[in-house]
C-alpha cells in the first residue's frame, strides 16, 4: 500500500511518502499562499505518487490547531481513506535531526522531515 503523510502548517505543509515497506522518504513541502493553491498542491502529489492512504499529522494539544486541520482536511476532498496520526515534537525532532548539517532556512525541509517522522511512526504502530 502506498502512503503518504502531510505535516499540515500555517506557512508550510511537509509530505512524505512510503511506497514499500517502511522506507520513508520526504518530499518537498508545499508552500502556502492560500488554502485552496495548498490543498490543490497536495491534491496533485496525491495524484503523482497513486497514492492508496493519507496520513495526517494531529496535535493533541492545541484544540485551535486540530480545528484549522480538520477544515484543511475537508478542503482536500479525498476520494482515499485517511488517518489522523499524533504529531507532538515531530517538528522539534526533525529540527535536532539536521542541526549543524545545513543552514536553517524556512524552505519546508523540517516541515518534510517532521512528515517522515510522523509517518514512520504510523508506521511502527
Amino acid at each position: 500500500m502506498k502512503l503518504a503523510c502531510i505535516d499540515i502548517g500555517l506557512k508550510r505543509i511537509g509530505m512524505a511518502i512510503s511506497l514499500q515497506g517502511n522506507i520513508v522518504t520526504p518530499l518537498p513541502a508545499v508552500l502556502r499562499k492560500n488554502r485552496n493553491q495548498a490543498s490543490n498542491d497536495v491534491k496533485k502529489a496525491l495524484k503523482e505518487w497513486d497514492i492508496d492512504k493519507l496520513i495526517i499529522g494531529f496535535p493533541s494539544a492545541s484544540d485551535d490547531m486540530q480545528k484549522r486541520i480538520e477544515h484543511f482536511t475537508k478542503l482536500l476532498d479525498l476520494d482515499i481513506p485517511y488517518e489522523f496520526q499524533e504529531e507532538n515534537m515531530s517538528s522539534i525532532e526533525a529540527e535536532e535531526l539536521i542541526k549543524g548539517e545545513i543552514k536553517y532556512k524556512r524552505d519546508g525541509r523540517i516541515d518534510s522531515l517532521a512528515a517522515k517522522i510522523i509517518l514512520e511512526r504510523f508506521l511502527s504502530k
